[in-house]
């Protein structure tokens, strides 16, 4: 439903700058370009209004303040990693790489990994992620979490079918590795079936473990669900062992223009891995991220 929704979306908007820019060029040449501009790279200026908010909110934060030169870094990064993502691989390439559940024989025995996505995404996010597994010869399994404003409790059986998939694939528990909201999605369905035995690690990249701010504008379930310290955050560990995070990696940024303040992108007990100037989207994309992630599997230090 979403990819359906984002490609209706794509197209529209491109139809509309194409039509703006034909119509008026003849008479108007500058109003034809300011026009065509304004709907292609409008978004651009909704991230620099975003990481201006991040700016003020966390000076308040522990954690590093960030400087001016990586809030421009990161807002650069994210205008050119966000159509990617949400223009092509999301609409347009959903299963561009399909689930792997068939081990290589130099990956027998070996961990496969359970990509979860965040909110307003699907699958397509992680091809980048799923292209390199599938040259490894790695087994994975990427879910596409629906319906999109709905509990995040609600996305535990997809999860849960996805680790079963990937686990009898290959005789070993998986590694989650989770976007955003993915990434409580990951703590919900660990609560739902008491399952830290059947997960290798967990590694969470953008989790708003503590909520985030800009959720006060969110009013679907799991918006209301993810907004600063809300009860339903305050009951994911309750009963839980406490030990539990320590089975948590969680990559941050100080630049992160939709998990602020940075602290709340952190776990007490996880190991907390702080990304200097990445921004939201484009943090899952750093080869930082991703070469420290897949260490994981090896046992490997970042």
């Amino acid at each position: 439903m979403l990819a359906n929704l984002q490609r209706f979306i794509t197209l529209s908007l491109a139809a509309l700058a194409l039509g703006w820019l034909f119509y008026w060029f003849d008479n108007s040449p500058l109003l034809a370009v300011a026009g065509f501009l304004v709907m292609v790279l409008g978004y651009a200026v909704f991230l620099a209004l975003e990481f201006l908010l991040l700016h003020f909110i966390n000076k308040s934060d522990p954690a590093p303040q960030a400087t001016w030169a990586e809030l421009a870094s990161a807002w650069l990064g994210e205008t050119l990693t966000a159509p990617r993502v949400f223009c092509w691989r999301q609409p347009f390439r959903t299963f561009a790489v399909r689930d792997n559940l068939v081990a290589s024989s130099s990956m027998c025995g070996q961990p496969g990994v359970v990509f979860i996505h965040g909110f307003f995404c699907n699958r397509g996010l992680w091809t980048p992620w799923l292209e390199r597994l599938q040259a490894q010869g790695r087994v994975f399994a990427a879910v596409s979490l629906e319906p999109i404003f709905g509990s995040i409790d609600d996305y535990a059986p997809q999860i849960d079918v996805a680790v079963r998939q990937v686990t009898e694939a290959t005789g070993v528990p998986p590694m989650l590795v989770c976007h955003s909201m993915g990434g409580l999605a990951a703590r919900a369905w660990l609560k739902a079936h008491s399952s830290e035995a059947r997960v290798r690690h967990v590694v969470t990249i953008g989790t708003p473990h503590s909520g985030t701010w800009l959720a006060r504008f969110g009013h679907g379930h799991n918006g209301l669900q993810m907004r600063l310290r809300s009860d339903w955050l305050g009951q994911l560990d309750h009963g839980m062992h406490p030990e539990r995070h320590t089975r948590f990696t969680c990559w941050y940024s100080n630049t992160d223009n939709i998990v602020f303040p940075t602290s709340t992108a952190t776990l007490p007990g996880a190991d907390n891995r702080l990304v200097r100037g990445a921004a939201h989207v484009q943090m899952a994309f750093l080869p930082e991220v991703m070469a420290g992630t897949l260490a994981l599997l090896d046992g490997k230090e970042n």
